[in-house]
């Protein structure tokens, strides 16, 4: 079980970046857009990295949402995989089952 501290820092995180994402786009679509003159490219390049670090979607982590767990994680499910195998004996995952042979 991950820290509080550690979870809440993370959803932290990911609310700031839903919430500057349109500016983060609209400032990186106009660093890398030729017809802008030089300096027009290089006061969105200065604004960019003027942005808080934590708005930077690659600061985000997926993390288990029942434990927290960083490592493991099943992007369709939203588990790792100690709650995904549980999930999937009790049957909760269409389609899945344990394996054995």
């Amino acid at each position: 079980m991950a820290k509080k501290s550690v979870r809440n820092r993370n959803a932290r995180r990911i609310k700031d970046v839903n919430r500057k994402r349109p500016l983060r786009n609209k400032l990186r679509e106009d660093v890398s857009n030729i017809h802008l003159s030089e300096k027009e490219r290089w006061e969105a390049m200065l604004a960019l990295q003027a942005l808080p670090r934590d708005t930077s979607p690659s600061r985000r982590r997926n993390r288990c949402k029942l434990c927290g767990r960083p490592r493991a994680y099943n992007r369709l499910t939203g588990l790792c995989r100690l709650h995904m195998r549980i999930a999937v004996i009790a049957g909760m995952v269409p389609g899945m089952r344990k394996a054995s042979w």
